[in-house]
């Protein structure tokens, strides 16, 4: 199968570490030494409607791409817990909102 950049855009990303979708290809690295594909780059999502920026963007090495299909990209990438995670599963926002 051949596929071209702008093909990439439209992909979902989806961790097969735990089944969590990233989101869609919105940059691409590449070597121009040797002209090969290094990673892809997920823009993090924005906060407060952007209005404080956004999280950190999310780059997928070459070697953590698993399968590229029509419509998605499934990779091997480890993902840092986030905090708001860490809280719900200590249960210190279990009170507050009922998680």
């Amino acid at each position: 199968m051949f596929c071209r950049i702008t093909d990439m855009h439209d992909k979902e990303v989806i961790n097969i570490c735990d089944g969590m979708r990233l989101g869609c290809v919105d940059d691409v690295e590449v070597d121009t030494c040797t002209a090969q594909l290094v990673s892809l780059v997920i823009f993090g999502r924005s906060k407060l409607l952007g209005i404080l920026g956004r999280e950190e963007d999310i780059v997928i090495s070459w070697k953590e791409i698993e399968v590229i299909g029509e419509q998605t990209i499934l990779v091997n990438h480890p993902m840092p817990p986030r905090i708001g995670q860490n809280c719900r599963k200590n249960g210190i926002l279990q009170g507050i909102f009922g998680t």
